[in-house]
């Protein structure tokens, strides 16, 4: 994985080797130099660990997930702030099946930060609603399913918010375990 400033001097040598070919009359070298630079571009906007992660989780390999971010050893220097809000998501869901403590603060940051679609910020929070419900947080949990809602826009998450208000009025729940 490169740094995010190493991307930006590579495009900008590639650019530079880009006009050099150009004045030396190799026209088809620069166009090419210049479509490859834009390759540096559209990775330092969208960080390639992070894009192999969204592939991973789209075939719900989780462990290939998280060693792909993992990968990412300092995330507030090597992501911009966006990519920082989808890799603190990403943590944030993975750790919830097993660490709600730690999946809480990864999506709280992640909210912090922002996220570029509605529905992944929806789908934070409700997230976060569902962990605020298990630490017996009603009137949080209400406040984020309410603001959940208000960007579900497409209603892909209308069932899960249905369900998780319905839990929510009828209050906590002790099991009786029969031994």
């Amino acid at each position: 994985m490169f740094n995010k400033n190493l991307k930006l001097v590579l495009t900008a040598l590639i650019l530079i080797t880009a006009v050099w070919q150009f004045t030396e009359s190799n026209i088809g070298n620069g166009i090419f130099l210049i479509l490859f630079s834009l390759i540096f571009v559209f990775l330092y906007f969208k960080n390639e660990m992070i894009l192999l992660a969204f592939l991973k989780l789209r075939k719900q390999d989780f462990d290939g997930a998280n060693k792909y971010l993992d990968k990412i050893k300092d995330p507030h220097t090597a992501l911009v702030r966006k990519q920082e809000g989808y890799y603190n998501y990403l943590k944030g869901l993975m750790l919830s099946q097993t660490n709600l403590n730690l999946a809480e603060k990864h999506l709280k940051k992640a909210v912090e930060l922002g996220l570029n679609m509605d529905q992944d910020l929806a789908m934070a929070k409700l997230n976060l609603a569902g962990i605020a419900m298990s630490k017996n947080k009603k009137i949080e949990a209400e406040k984020l399913l309410a603001e959940a809602k208000k960007l579900d826009k497409q209603g892909m998450l209308k069932e899960q918010l249905t369900m998780m208000k319905a839990q929510l009025k009828k209050g906590p729940q002790v099991q009786m375990r029969r031994y």
